[in-house]
């Protein structure tokens, strides 16, 4: 049973961007969540810690697109930090835009003891496994972000679904750290470039629940990660490696990316390598809809349990928007959170 947040609750966050989608570093306040592996920490906070999620994504401290991070104590060895991600619905097993983000903050707020010029490593515990990262460091600035995924694969293609108001879609799912299916913007018959978010946002969410209902997932490493997370729309161009192609990514409860997507983005590599599109050490630029983009390469094949799998290098920005103090009044039974 989730605890209910105190009223003399305060919460210190320091706020950041990738690409223009948010990331809220909850930075004190926030109960330790309880386990000795990073997944039983996920576990725990969505059965104990849930209402201090709500308070914090949700109205009026957060909006229905609003996404955070909770370092926790990591279980993992050669982990410098771990981390964990929520969101509008609930937690994630990676983010990429938030990785990318972390990498700089774990540097500038000197969890990273040893600092290393042109780049400075961190790695990364995530709840989908260990992804190193790569932070440009010179004259004690920071810049832009590297981080190599976990071993990424295609797990199946041509999956054939029904979807109310826009018919028969075919959608391939990848899997990034997170699953997600992948579906060509002209199946809608709408281009992502003329088309309004919010079209987008129905459209993928409406797949994401046609696909759940009949798609069984399963992750040779841990049930927990075998489940969909969203739906992401691409421009169809798979082939021309000579442009950025656009993709907008929609998931957990209709939420809707301003970044490429990171995790999505190493998905879609993975796609992309399987089909014959992209070779070893060969790079795509992925745009979305705020135009900001991300730099993808396959930099490694690998295996995942009996999938051929690859290690995609995602590289990007993370920037700094201030600081937060959060509290809550004792009658104020709205400010706990709620979404329209």
């Amino acid at each position: 049973m989730a605890e209910p947040v105190p009223n003399n609750i305060v919460i210190m966050t320091r706020e950041m961007h990738t690409g223009g989608e948010p990331l809220r570093v909850i930075e004190s306040g926030f109960p330790s969540p309880r386990g000795d592996t990073l997944l039983e920490k996920m576990r725990y906070a969505r059965e104990h810690l849930d209402n201090y999620r709500k308070l914090l994504m949700r109205e009026p401290r957060g909006h229905l697109d609003m996404f955070g991070a909770l370092l926790v104590e990591p279980d993992n060895k050669d982990a410098d930090i771990a981390a964990m991600f929520m969101h509008n619905a609930g937690y994630s097993t990676m983010c990429g835009h938030a990785i990318i983000s972390l990498g700089r903050y774990a540097v500038d707020s000197g969890l990273i003891q040893k600092l290393s010029s042109p780049e400075t490593r961190v790695a990364i515990q995530c709840p989908c496994g260990l992804v190193e990262t790569f932070v440009e460091y010179s004259d004690g600035k920071t810049g832009n972000v590297r981080f190599n995924s976990v071993p990424a694969f295609v797990f199946a293609t041509d999956i054939r679904v029904e979807v109310p108001e826009y018919g028969h879609v075919v959608a391939d799912i990848a899997y990034g750290g997170s699953f997600f299916a992948f579906v060509s913007d002209n199946q809608y018959n709408f281009r992502l470039s003329e088309t309004a978010p919010e079209v987008v946002r129905s459209a993928a969410a409406a797949t994401s629940e046609a696909l759940k209902k009949e798609l069984k997932l399963f992750h040779p490493n841990s049930d927990d990660l075998a489940f969909l997370f969203g739906t992401i729309i691409t421009d169809g161009q798979d082939d021309r490696t000579d442009i950025p192609s656009s993709h907008i990514c929609v998931f957990a409860e209709k939420q809707f990316d301003r970044s490429p997507c990171g995790s999505g983005t190493t998905a879609r590599m993975a796609l992309l390598h399987h089909k014959g599109h992209v070779k070893l050490g060969q790079s795509r630029t992925f745009r979305s809809h705020t135009k900001s983009e991300f730099q993808a390469k396959v930099v490694q094949e690998v295996t995942c349990g009996e999938h051929k799998a690859v290690v995609v290098e995602v590289s990007g920005k993370g920037y700094y928007c201030g600081s937060s103090e959060f509290s809550l009044e004792t009658d104020d039974v709205i400010g706990r959170g709620f979404l329209l």
